[in-house]
């Protein structure tokens, strides 16, 4: 996706347009679950929400800095495309393509996870909003698919791109409604709730949610590759993230003050059957209009790595000759949509999927791999506290993702026996 999306010849775009971009990509619909990571993190919860915003805006940075290299002239230039670029360099000259595989794999996880989340969180949305009717959660997943089959059909983000300025400012006024409702219920606030404990069991969840509500790395090299002026670059990360870092922060913690310990997994579902329905009926919106996004990205990469990639590719191109695609590749387009929905129906649960994405594939792209690649590609031009961040984000990366895997693992097995037991 990155290689093509910074060709040569597209138009440019400002460190604003940039910087929007990042911003759909970190303060999406996601940031529903922070509440629940402040229920089982209390302040830790809350230092983690800034300290995953720093971070996640460091790794960023270093990932482009492994796109350039100097040149004989000792000029810094862009000798790199996409994530995939990275990941291969780091592995030359034994395993040439292996990094760039690992990199595909994790980036098409995170995605089709994404997708899945969308489902799941439209079904759970509409279902919550909808009490009273006959209709379950998996129905209205069912429902919200059908409406996204068409996506099969996409040939490019056009027709997505316009929906992309109404859904951030959809995102936004979810956000006032629910900090307004939060606020006006300032006086019962449980301020006695938040503390210094953590839930050994559960907080590790909370570190994966924290993570997956930050991740923009896999976007982060074609945004850079089409700025006007790339120099801009560090400084549209360093104000997306703290504008972030911000509001996320502040959101759940008003909203966790407001329920303390009845939050729930996703925190609309705490809200008043009146203004529930309202503010429901718009994330369900914004989940169906995200939805395309990285269900088109999962697709090109797959079609990239599996049908297009020259002599190497494990089955014939799913284009023909005209450009159009063939039938069974709109089939397997169609088989994509349909497994997000088996996914989302057999899988109903917001929170703990988040978390095990987060610390699976948004662990290892947005710390591990980065600083893994900046100490390989730059090792001999870095100092000292440089290479001591990489080491320390590789390390403490390593060990979150590792623990909130693990338990997010058991928070599902242990739903599904609670699910059979029922």
């Amino acid at each position: 996706v990155c290689s093509e999306l910074s060709g040569q010849g597209k138009p440019k775009i400002t460190a604003w347009e940039a910087g929007w971009n990042v911003t759909n990509a970190i303060q999406g619909m996601f940031v529903l679950g922070l509440p629940y990571a402040i229920l089982h993190g209390g302040y830790l919860g809350l230092f983690l929400i800034i300290f995953a915003a720093v971070v996640c805006c460091y790794t960023g940075k270093i990932l482009i800095a492994c796109l350039y290299e100097e040149n004989e002239d000792g000029e810094i230039v862009r000798v790199r495309d996409s994530y995939v670029d990275i990941a291969n360099a780091c592995c030359m000259p034994r395993f040439p393509t292996l990094g760039g595989r690992i990199v595909n794999v994790a980036q098409i996880i995170e995605l089709v996870m994404t997708c899945i989340l969308y489902v799941v969180v439209s079904g759970n949305l509409m279902y919550n909003s909808f009490p009273n009717l006959p209709v379950s959660q998996k129905s209205w997943s069912i429902i919200a698919t059908a409406v996204l089959l068409p996506c099969a059909f996409l040939k490019n983000l056009k027709a997505v791109s316009k929906f992309s300025l109404l859904c951030t400012l959809a995102h936004f006024v979810i956000n006032i409604l629910v900090i307004a409702y939060c606020l006006s219920r300032a006086r019962d606030w449980a301020w006695d709730k938040v503390k210094f404990y953590i839930d050994v069991k559960k907080f590790p969840i909370s570190i994966g949610i924290i993570v997956f509500s930050y991740t923009s790395q896999i976007f982060l090299p074609s945004l850079e590759g089409n700025m006007q002026n790339p120099k801009e670059f560090h400084c549209m990360m360093n104000w997306t993230h703290i504008a972030a870092c911000i509001l996320k922060g502040l959101f759940a913690l008003v909203a966790y003050l407001t329920w303390a310990d009845e939050t729930k997994e996703v925190i609309t579902d705490n809200l008043p059957s009146t203004i529930r329905a309202v503010v429901n009926i718009f994330l369900v919106a914004k989940a169906l209009l995200s939805y395309p996004l990285p269900f088109f990205a999962a697709v090109e990469v797959l079609e990239r790595s599996l049908f297009q990639d020259g002599n190497r590719a494990f089955f014939p191109n799913c284009y023909g000759g005209d450009g159009r695609l063939k039938s069974w590749g709109l089939t397997l387009r169609c088989a994509l949509v349909v497994f997000t929905l088996l996914m989302a129906i057999y899988v109903p649960h917001f929170a703990l999927l988040m978390g095990l994405t987060g610390s699976l594939t948004g662990a290892g792209l947005c710390f591990l791999l980065p600083s893994l690649f900046h100490l390989k590609l730059l090792w001999r031009k870095l100092l000292w506290h440089h290479v001591f961040f990489d080491v320390a984000i590789f390390v403490i990366g390593g060990i979150c993702s590792v623990s909130g895997f693990i338990h997010s693992l058991e928070g599902l097995i242990e739903a599904f026996r609670t699910n059979a037991e029922d």
